[in-house]
C-alpha cells in the first residue's frame, strides 16, 4: 500500500498482559478500533508504542500483528529507533520482508551525534529499504535537532519522503517550506502546536491523543482541510488540556491511562516506566474526565458533514 502522507496517524500504543508481556491480541484490538474510527494510518512502534522497552522479535511479531490487523485498510508506518545504526539497518531489513509501508526514522538512542553522524546515520537506513521514510526531528526528547543543513544533504536521496516535525516552535514549519518547497512533505508530530503546524502547512498529523479521542482527532484535521477555523479552534479549546499531555515526560503513561478511562485500552506499560500514581495520576484522570464529559459534539459534526 502506497502511503498518503497525510490526514491523522496515531502513534498506536503496545498493548502488555498482566505478566508485562506483550499482548499481541489486544493490540490488535485498539488498532482496528481505530482504523473503524476512520484514522488515515497507524504508526507502531514510536514513542508510544514503547518502541525501546522492547526487545527485538517483540517489535518483529508486533509489526506482523498490525500487518494483519490493518488488512491492507490503512498503511503502517514502524518507527525505527535503536540504539546502533546496524541494529537500525537489520530492523528495517525485517520490517520491509514483513510488509510493513512505510518507516518513521529517529536518531540512534542515547548518543548525541555530530550532524555528518547524524546523516550518515539516516542515509544508512535509507540505502537498506526501498519503503517511504519519515525523518523524526523531537529536540526536546532526543537531545538533537535535523538541522536545515542536514537535510539539504538528505534531499539527495530519494526514498526520503517526510518530516515528522515536533519542535515546540512552529516557526520551524515555515522554515522548513521556505528552505524546501515541496521535497520534503511535513507532518506535525507535537499535540499541543498541531492546529498551528497544519495551518502553517504540515500535511497531516501523527498524534498521540488520538488513542483516546480518535473522533475529535479526525474532526480538528477535517476542520482545517475544509478551511473551517471557527469549528477548528472549537475543537482545539477543548483539545488542548489533553494535548498538553503529549508534551511531557510521562506522555506514554498519560496516554495509556487516557485510553484505559475512555475503554480503548490499558495503562499498563513496561518498566522503567511505571504507571502513573499519586498528585500526577489524579490530575490526569481529572483531565480526561472533564474532557470526555464535554465533548464538543456539534463542532464535531459540523467538522465531519460533506
Amino acid at each position: 500500500m502506497s502511503v498518503e502522507w497525510s490526514g491523522v496517524f496515531p502513534a498506536a500504543t503496545t498493548q502488555f498482559a498482566e505478566d508485562h508481556s506483550v499482548d499481541l491480541a489486544a493490540t490488535q484490538k485498539i488498532q482496528n478500533a481505530l482504523i473503524e474510527d476512520g484514522v488515515d494510518g497507524l504508526v507502531v512502534l514510536g514513542t508510544v508504542g514503547e518502541n525501546n522497552s522492547l526487545e527485538p522479535e517483540e517489535k518483529r511479531d508486533l509489526l506482523r500483528a498490525a500487518k494483519d490487523a490493518a488488512a491492507g485498510r490503512r498503511p503502517i508506518i514502524a518507527g525505527v529507533s535503536e540504539l546502533t545504526t546496524d541494529r537500525a539497518v537489520r530492523f528495517v531489513r525485517d520490517a520491509e520482508k514483513i510488509g510493513v509501508d512505510g518507516l518513521m526514522a529517529l536518531p540512534a538512542m542515547v548518543y548525541v551525534p555530530q550532524p555528518e553522524e547524524l546523516i550518515a546515520h539516516f542515509r544508512a537506513i535509507a540505502e537498506a529499504t526501498s519503503l517511504p521514510i519519515m525523518l523524526y526531528n523531537n529536540p526536546p526528547a532526543y537531545r538533537v535537532s535535523i538541522g536545515l543543513d542536514a537535510l539539504e544533504k538528505l534531499a539527495k536521496i530519494p526514498n526520503i519522503i517526510a518530516i515528522k516535525e515536533s519542535a515546540a516552535d512552529t516557526r520551524r514549519i515555515t522554515d522548513l517550506i521556505n528552505a524546501f518547497g515541496e521535497r520534503y512533505l511535513v507532518m506535525a508530530g507535537l499535540d499541543d502546536v498541531a492546529l498551528e503546524a497544519m495551518l502553517l502547512g504540515a500535511k497531516g498529523w501523527i498524534s498521540g491523543l488520538t488513542n483516546a479521542f480518535p473522533e475529535e482527532s479526525i474532526a480538528l484535521a477535517a476542520a482545517v482541510r475544509k478551511g473551517d477555523l471557527d469549528t477548528a479552534r472549537e475543537i482545539y479549546r477543548w483539545f488542548m488540556p489533553l494535548l498538553h499531555l503529549d508534551a511531557e515526560h510521562d506522555l506514554v503513561q498519560s496516554i495509556k491511562l487516557a485510553e484505559q478511562i475512555m475503554g480503548r485500552g490499558s495503562e499498563r506499560v513496561r518498566m522503567p516506566r511505571l504507571p502513573l500514581a499519586g498528585v500526577r495520576r489524579e490530575e490526569v484522570v481529572a483531565i480526561v474526565e472533564r474532557a470526555a464529559a464535554n465533548r464538543p459534539v456539534e463542532a464535531r459534526r459540523r467538522a465531519l458533514a460533506s
